[in-house]
């Protein structure tokens, strides 16, 4: 079932005349900053025929390559054709079989705890409003002086300064990215975290988290051993009427971040001509109080801005509870839409993401369950099917 408020197919930003699924012309696609290493900083040509045609360039677009020209001619009878490259894979999916999304290009380990990334500290504040409990902040680095480029969902490690207590060099922590690929001033060339210190209560003492306290306290200026990107689970889809359904806690809220500004930032919808979500985007955001909500200001911006499209739910634990009177979660708001959120999933084109604390994972699965089984559909089943489609995406702590 399709909900009306979605639009029509991807709209094509070329004109093909009355082409069909059975047009017979060949395009050549000339893309730059498409690609991984040095075919990033070449310029490249593609050819596909027309029915792959927009598939390439929603590939493109996701990795953001730019598109310089588009050329269209007809295939001789009996003439071989170049394929396309491996990067850009081009077979038509089946959409609740197989992933719509090519991970092909998708930068990893571009940068290993050997031989990291150095970034300087842009900026590090808090998100957190009077009131809130604990600490999280939004930490800024500078990419600009090497070769470390990403995409949204995708993660970095980063290195503490400092020795353990067995005198050897802090390990990596990974942090889920709360930038696009363009930077917070959507100028490039930077990268965004959003971290929440480590607190817990041993002997009674209160143990800090060694990376998060780091990386809170850490000045403007400073340098910091930077490694990755890595990650392909929690990619978004190149379609820009995709639905996208987001449940988060606390700091999983970061690449839900990323996502929002990408469909809605209008500066970042600037940079991305070949991107313009039309979808519907639905934000289920869990926290133990209100000051404790992350980028709100934001997220209420979007609200105003793209009612049709973005919605926006608070699971408020210590505010407010659920049918049985007890403090309100996550998967309290996820049971009561279960019905909306799973006709949604019957649509192909919905995609969900999961990020932040494990333990919202049991009772999420528990709302869906009985979802399904109202339709007389089993989740046990169904969930593996979404997972191989590449439309369930699950990223917990």
């Amino acid at each position: 079932m399709i909900s009306p408020i979605f639009g029509s197919d991807a709209r094509m930003r070329v004109s093909t005349g009355k082409a069909t699924q059975s047009d017979g012309r060949m395009f050549t696609v000339v893309v730059e900053g498409f690609g991984v290493g040095l075919q990033r900083r070449a310029e490249r040509r593609i050819t596909v025929p027309f029915p792959q045609l927009q598939r390439l360039m929603q590939t493109i677009a996701q990795q953001g390559g730019r598109i310089r020209a588009i050329s269209a001619g007809e295939v001789p009878e009996g003439t071989a054709t170049e394929a396309p490259s491996p990067e850009a894979p081009a077979a038509t999916p089946t959409p609740a079989r197989k992933a719509p999304v090519s991970h092909a290009d998708v930068p990893v380990n571009l940068y290993k705890p050997k031989d990291p990334f150095i970034g300087t500290v842009l900026g590090n504040y808090s998100l957190l409003a009077e009131g809130a409990i604990g600490r999280v902040n939004h930490i800024t680095f500078d990419l600009s002086e090497g070769n470390l480029h990403y995409v949204e969902g995708q993660s970095i490690g980063i290195i503490p300064d400092g020795e353990d207590a067995n005198g050897k060099p802090h390990k990596l922590r990974l942090y889920s990215i709360a930038s696009t690929r363009h930077g917070d001033n959507c100028e490039g060339g930077t990268v965004s975290l959003c971290v929440r210190q480590l607190q817990y209560e041993k002997d009674g003492t209160t143990i800090n988290g060694v990376c998060s306290t780091f990386l809170c306290d850490i000045e403007p200026g400073a340098k910091v051993k930077i490694t990755g990107p890595v990650g392909k689970e929690m990619l978004l889809p190149p379609d820009e009427d995709a639905n996208v359904i987001m449940l988060a806690t606390g700091t999983g809220i970061a690449p839900m971040r990323a996502y929002l500004r990408r469909m809605f930032e209008p500066a970042e919808r600037a940079k991305n001509p070949e991107y313009q979500f039309r979808g519907k985007a639905w934000l289920i955001m869990g926290v133990p109080k209100t000051p404790n909500l992350l980028y709100e200001d934001d997220f209420q911006r979007y609200l105003a801005e793209y009612p049709e499209n973005f919605r926006y739910t608070k699971a408020i634990s210590r505010e407010q509870q659920n049918p049985s009177g007890g403090r309100m979660y996550i998967q309290d708001r996820v049971t009561e839409h279960a019905d909306e959120i799973f006709s949604l999933i019957e649509d192909p084109k919905t995609h969900v993401y999961m990020c932040g604390l494990r333990g919202m994972e049991p009772g999420i699965d528990e709302a869906m369950t009985a979802a399904a089984a109202a339709k007389n559909l089993n989740w046990s089943e169904l969930r593996p099917q979404l997972k191989k489609a590449d439309r369930w995406h699950v990223e917990t702590y």
